[in-house]
């Protein structure tokens, strides 16, 4: 089976940074976190994916295809990105929001159901009572729900292809935190998509992902399965020791100051 999206000896510079080089393989349907300390690059290497950023050397391929030869118009077709930032220039409505993951895709069939789909994704981002206020008015964890339906909003109709998201749980409660990462869980394996996140939080990405990605200082510490072999390298990765305890709920980890070897309880 043929990767989604290939990153072969991938590198980037901004300044005098230098990041990676990256080799990288990402399979449809995947769901992939990206941990790392505050500095490493795990932002800089989701816009290399999301072809925000040109790689200085090295290659993309994306669905078979060097990523610098898709037009914008296809690419949106394809790929939806969640930035950082939740700022929207003016008090637009909530709907319009959600309706702007549209705008790229065209053809006439899909400006007829907009409506409706902007409806169901505001709805499975658990937004749906939302509707009729302006963006502007919300607060921090009603603004992300809203740009996770413009994310859903824009992918809707698509099979088998990449979201990627930069931090999309930050800042919100436990709760909140869980119904939002379930609802791209949900949304992403309903439809075949890969799923990239930028995460800080390492009980989701235990709980929720399937591979890691280890960054530090711009460069890939390792790729592995979430659970348990890379316990001691997230441990040397943020310089803490690790505890794993798991039950019939889930998982979850423990942290103190020092490195040790991590043990499972």
């Amino acid at each position: 089976m043929s990767a989604l999206m290939n990153l072969n000896d991938a590198t980037l510079l901004l300044g005098q940074q230098r990041f990676g080089p990256f080799r990288l393989t990402l399979q449809a349907g995947e769901r992939v976190a990206i941990l790392g300390p505050s500095g490493a690059g795990k932002s800089t290497l989701l816009k290399l994916l999301a072809r925000e950023l040109a790689p200085a050397s090295g290659e993309l391929v994306f669905e078979g295809r060097p990523l610098s030869e898709w037009s914008v118009a296809a690419l949106a077709r394809r790929r939806a990105v969640l930035p950082q930032s939740h700022a929207v220039a003016f008090g637009l409505p909530v709907e319009l929001v959600v309706a702007l993951g549209r705008v790229t895709l065209g053809g006439e069939a899909r400006q007829t159901q907009q409506a409706r789909i902007v409806e169901l994704a505001l709805l499975q981002a658990q937004a749906a009572h939302l509707t009729g206020r302006r963006f502007d008015s919300l607060s921090g964890g009603e603004q992300a729900r809203v740009q996770l339906a413009r994310v859903f909003a824009q992918a809707w109709d698509q099979r088998a292809g990449l979201l990627l998201f930069d931090e999309p749980l930050a800042a919100l409660d436990p709760g909140l935190t869980l119904e939002l990462m379930q609802a791209m869980q949900q949304f992403a394996a309903e439809r075949g998509h890969a799923l990239v996140a930028v995460l800080h939080d390492l009980n989701i990405a235990l709980n929720h992902f399937e591979r890691l990605w280890l960054l530090r200082k711009g460069r890939i510490l390792a790729d592995c399965d979430a659970v348990p072999a890379c316990l001691p390298l997230l441990e040397q990765l943020y310089g803490v020791r690790l505890r794993l305890l798991r039950d019939a709920e889930g998982m979850a980890v423990l942290a103190s100051p020092g490195p040790s070897m991590a043990r499972a309880a």
